[in-house]
């Protein structure tokens, strides 16, 4: 329904003067009207609570703030929250003690492991006062892929490929077998992406081959320019080892590379895609606006 014409008073104006008053009325009206198709800003999403390993090594908890600084930017008003499963404060105990409300657990971690499928659970059916839910880990995913191979090109590895090159994708380890086989996906999609080039994972501890039977397989192979990818989100005791294992160019942790960022947040509007129960097929496409 059209809105009536404002009555204009009937004493004369000046200029001025009856600009003023239509710009009054007319601001009157338009109060009243309901713009078709507007709705006031959403309600910032569940907390998201990344949830980190621990380390001893003194980088690790400023390289872990960097990556949540660059999530945090890409995603303003949301609220990030940071905890550890050992060795660094805040402890994801301490960190979900002082959440109310809802929150989205996104492990920084590469593959199904014990702490993704046990730990994580338990740890917010510890905290009776969240609604929450745990995230996919950052693995296997094409933006760790991104990331992986970024930190390789910084590192120095050729960016054409060649007979002569191949990489170890170096990674934690699990005696889950899930977890393997996440880490042998991802090694697939970093190959892909470096056109070809031979990925062969190995691991730190709990799982073979290791990073130094990796070389040695793929020299055998007739490669003589191998690289170690670090599948590590920040530096620590099993990334050093990694890096001291290889024969030649060595990536640095994925840390607060861009793509791995998007993927935190990708992980979490999966989880909350889950939580509102679209479709499988929705939840797979979830993409991260940036």
């Amino acid at each position: 329904m059209t809105a009536p014409i404002p009555h204009l008073p009937s004493a004369p104006l000046g200029t001025g003067d009856l600009a003023a008053e239509i710009t009054a009325q007319l601001s009157t009206q338009l109060c009243r009207v309901r713009l078709r198709g507007f709705h006031p800003p959403e309600a910032p999403g569940p907390t998201l609570v990344a949830v980190a390993h621990g380390s001893r090594d003194p980088r690790a908890l400023p390289t872990v703030r960097a990556l949540l600084d660059r999530v945090r930017a890409l995603r303003p008003g949301l609220a990030v929250r940071l905890g550890h499963i050992e060795l660094n404060r805040p402890l994801l105990a301490d960190t979900l003690a002082e959440l109310r409300g809802e929150a989205v657990l996104v492990p920084l971690l590469f593959g199904h492991g014990h702490h993704v499928t046990h730990d994580l659970p338990a740890a917010l059916a510890g905290a009776p006062q969240l609604t929450g839910r745990v995230a996919a880990p950052l693995g296997p995913h094409r933006l760790l892929a991104e990331a992986l191979h970024g930190r390789l090109l910084e590192a120095g590895f050729p960016g054409a490929p060649s007979p002569r090159t191949a990489v170890v994708l170096a990674a934690a380890g699990s005696r889950a077998p899930r977890s393997a086989r996440d880490t042998e996906r991802t090694a697939q999609l970093l190959s892909a992406r470096l056109g070809g080039t031979p990925v062969l994972p190995a691991y730190a501890s709990a799982a073979a081959p290791t990073v130094a039977d990796a070389v040695r397989t793929l020299t055998a192979r007739g490669h003589d320019r191998i690289a170690v990818a670090s599948c590590f989100t920040a530096p620590g005791r099993f990334a050093t080892q990694c890096a001291d294992a290889a024969p030649g160019t060595a990536a640095a942790p994925l840390g607060d590379h861009p793509a791995l960022a998007r993927l935190v947040l990708h992980r979490y509007d999966q989880a909350l895609l889950a939580r509102t129960g679209s479709d499988p097929a929705s939840v797979r496409a979830a993409t991260v606006a940036v």
